[in-house]
């Protein structure tokens, strides 16, 4: 298995020294952001309009939904 350059990203052959190898950094743990008034308006008229026309693209369905929702919104 080849490794990889951390810097440039291009393969080196055969064993590469160590200032070469790849080293595993800390990812920070992403925050999960609570769902917004709209979204959960929107997810409430995509689920009726799922359930009245379960064969619908999920496309045609997103579309009406908006729709829906900013009407709901407004008000």
């Amino acid at each position: 298995m080849a490794n990889y350059c951390h810097e440039c990203g291009t393969a080196t052959q055969g064993n590469a020294p160590a200032a070469m190898s790849v080293t595993k950094t800390k990812t920070k743990v992403k925050v999960k952001r609570k769902p917004s008034a709209y979204n959960k308006a929107y997810a409430k008229q995509y689920a009726m309009l799922k359930k009245k026309h379960p064969r619908s693209k999920f496309a045609a369905l997103a579309k009406k939904a908006h729709v829906a929702t900013r009407k709901v919104m407004k008000r």
